[in-house]
């Protein structure tokens, strides 16, 4: 699989991630299934996807635990990103950004792991109650302790911001600039994706022009641009989307034309493309220093995925991409 690299660390991963958070957090609960779920982990490896990202917060704790066991075996073929500075409660979830909270955090992640080093740590929010530059300075401390190779950020959620207000990255890219002055930041994970474009503005080129990885959380509109769900199919009350605006029964009839979109592309391209394989390589065509992160939750899911990475669009195919109707949620 071709190779990015990571920020000022250069730290090297396959173009194609995997994201681990469906595994145990916030998808059909039903669904997930610990024996299948190390067998996805060591399907994305088999196939080059060697990004495994994960947090602390998912489970809680559970998918840590659960990634810890593929690492015991193959920590040599990964590429381990876990985040840190959200804390679930009862029905809600808090940030925590301060210092000694940081560190001990960091040495529970770490033997959930099963490793001695953390290749990624990102701050998963900034607390409001204590200065991002405190918290991304305990974090620069486990760098120089060798618990940690590199530090990513986690961008702000943007949801609000489509609802009318402008520049929704302007957040995110304050807390860098505070937090670069204190140590170099390597990687921001921000959502990135066919029918959530947003980034593209300001966010990855301020990535871009300061040589920082851009890990494309959600490239997949979880789940819609694979083209297998189907409008009105509904979604169990712990799955994310049983809330979002963007999976109501109308919404995804309303978005069908892009996922077409995707399809006649597909077709285009032969046998064993498909869409979700087009939407990827979309991603990665933003930029040598993109990695896109999909998750999973199946081998053959997984592998797929990663079969992306070998996708040249043509110039048709971005064209084409870039006339796709703007995708709709019930905020619009």
């Amino acid at each position: 699989m071709e190779r990015r690299t990571i920020g000022a660390a250069a730290l090297e991963v396959g173009a194609i991630g995997l994201g681990c958070m469906p595994m145990s957090w916030a998808y059909t609960g039903s669904q997930q299934r610990g024996d299948r779920s190390l067998r996805t982990v060591h399907a994305a490896l088999d196939a080059g996807s060697s990004l495994l990202d994960t947090a602390d917060m998912y489970g809680p704790f559970t998918n840590e635990l659960l990634i810890g066991r593929v690492l015991k075996e193959r920590r040599r073929d990964a590429f381990v990103s876990t985040k840190v500075g959200l804390l679930v409660g009862d029905q809600h979830v808090v940030a925590n950004g301060r210092p000694g909270y940081v560190r001990r955090a960091c040495d529970a992640s770490l033997r959930r792991l099963r490793t001695d080093v953390i290749d990624l740590y990102q701050l998963h929010r900034a607390d409001p109650e204590i200065p991002v530059e405190e918290t991304w300075g305990a974090m620069s401390e486990l760098v120089s302790a060798g618990k940690v190779r590199a530090l990513g950020l986690s961008a702000v959620g943007a949801r609000a911001a489509r609802r009318g207000r402008a520049d929704l990255y302007d957040g995110t890219i304050r807390q860098l600039e505070q937090v670069q002055q204190v140590f170099p930041v390597s990687a921001v994970q921000a959502e990135l994706s066919v029918w959530s474009p947003e980034a593209l503005e300001r966010l990855l080129p301020w990535c871009e022009a300061r040589g920082v990885g851009f890990l494309a959380a959600m490239p997949l509109g979880n789940g819609f641009l694979t083209g297998t769900l189907t409008p009105g199919q509904g979604f169990e009350p712990d799955d994310v989307r049983a809330r979002h605006p963007r999976f109501t029964a109308e919404m995804m009839a309303a978005n069908q034309p892009v996922v077409a979109g995707l399809r006649r592309i597909a077709e285009r391209h032969g046998a064993g493309t498909t869409p979700a394989r087009v939407a990827l390589a979309w991603v990665l065509a933003q930029g040598r220093h993109v990695v896109a992160v999909p998750g999973a939750k199946r081998e053959e899911w997984a592998v797929e995925n990663a079969g992306a990475a070998g996708l040249e669009l043509t110039g048709r195919d971005v064209a084409e991409m870039a006339g796709l109707p703007r995708a709709r949620g019930s905020w619009d």
